[in-house]
């Protein structure tokens, strides 16, 4: 399941943030750090050092920003999520096709948190710069994300993605993963469509004994599948 989840950032918020990682200096490191075995070899960029202060400002933004997204917090179940890391891509940088792995450790807690879920919220404009799509494989073949600075995309951590290589100017993004309360991709895409038209019911003035029935579905399937 792929889900566009526009708008994460307003524009107060999305400046504040460019400006902070524009004038992040020394915090830019080699992307390839805290690459895995298989992904080192295919990472070219950069990214904030996750033990700069810079990092802990930014990160608390995005996550009280995502704490209030009803379409995020719909799509994705999150049970834990990691804090929001950030990257930059310049003329000639890409990340080629690899798969994100399956188990990181929490930097702020030390325990272990599954990749149920991939996200990468885009914060640079994209008529700035050439290149740089995010491209997720699934059954349906090859997806090619190119969003409005402050739209974020999420998709199963599962999938083969890569970075296209970046031809013209920059590209700042911010990337990080969710354990889910709801491991199984299928079973998060069934109650995301039951969420969904629960809220077009609700919207619709639907008959109400039904939609109480509809949402009383949706809670115990969420309790039969959830994992926390």
């Amino acid at each position: 399941m792929l889900i566009s989840v526009p708008k994460v950032l307003n524009a107060e918020q999305l400046a504040v943030l460019v400006q902070q990682l524009e004038h992040a200096g020394d915090a830019w490191v080699d992307g390839r750090i805290t690459a895995g075995y298989s992904g080192a070899p295919v990472k070219f960029n950069q990214q904030i050092d996750e033990r700069a202060e810079v990092a802990a400002q930014c990160q608390h933004l995005i996550l009280s920003a995502l704490e209030r997204n009803p379409l995020f917090i719909s799509a994705a179940l999150p049970n834990i999520v990691y804090p929001p890391m950030f990257n930059r891509y310049s003329e000639g940088m890409t990340f080629g096709a690899h798969v994100d792995g399956s188990v990181r450790i929490h930097p702020h807690t030390g325990r272990k948190l599954r990749t149920d879920i991939s996200a990468t919220l885009f914060l640079s404009d994209p008529a700035s710069y050439d290149g740089g799509e995010l491209q997720v494989e699934d059954t349906y073949g090859l997806h090619s994300v190119k969003l409005a600075a402050g739209d974020m995309v999420v998709y199963p951590a599962t999938s083969l993605h890569q970075v296209a290589p970046i031809t013209r100017g920059t590209r700042l993004a911010s990337f990080f993963w969710v354990q889910s309360l709801i491991r199984d991709d299928t079973q998060r895409a069934l109650l995301f469509d039951m969420d969904n038209a629960i809220q077009t019911l609700n919207q619709t003035n639907a008959d109400e004994r039904a939609r109480r029935s509809l949402v009383g579905c949706y809670h115990n399937l969420l309790r039969q599948w959830s994992e926390t």
